[in-house]
């Protein structure tokens, strides 16, 4: 069993909460327990900020793909410009808006890889993050997990 969805969006700042926003209500909505929800809204509101901030390429857009699985949330904040290097930005200081960046997106999920996109049409940058998932009672994704055809 599976849930995922996509978001593409321009690289605005404007953007970067109505991410969060629709992350936190799905999570909110499935049963995720809330500092899990919180851990992960503020990791993505972070990977986004770097996005957009350090991203290069004019009038290129970014996408949020958002899955959950039964034990986990793995989202992927992919840059559809001309990328950055995520190595310079840790070793600068310069971590978008909150000044935590890399650091805190480290501390707040599992696991967290940068991946260039360089496929030949389009360049860019992944950010991957992942946080394994602690459920409320009663949580929907545990109910979805255990009976998947909904009978």
């Amino acid at each position: 069993m599976q849930i995922l969805y996509s978001l593409r969006l321009p690289p605005d700042v404007e953007s970067v909460p109505l991410v969060r926003g629709i992350l936190r209500s799905s999570m909110e909505q499935l049963g995720v327990d809330r500092r899990c929800v919180a851990d992960v809204a503020l990791a993505v509101t972070e990977a986004c900020a770097n996005v957009i901030t350090h991203a290069r390429g004019v009038g290129h857009d970014y996408e949020v793909q958002v899955e959950f699985d039964p034990d986990a949330c793995h989202i992927r904040v992919i840059d559809t410009g001309d990328g950055f290097d995520p190595a310079a930005i840790e070793q600068a200081g310069d971590f978008a808006e909150s000044g935590r960046g890399v650091t805190l997106m480290r501390a707040l999920v599992d696991d967290l890889h940068f991946m260039p996109r360089g496929d030949g049409e389009q360049s860019g940058t992944m950010v991957h993050l992942t946080k394994r998932l602690f459920l409320d009672a009663g949580s929907a994704l545990k109910a979805l997990a255990v009976n998947p055809d909904g009978a």
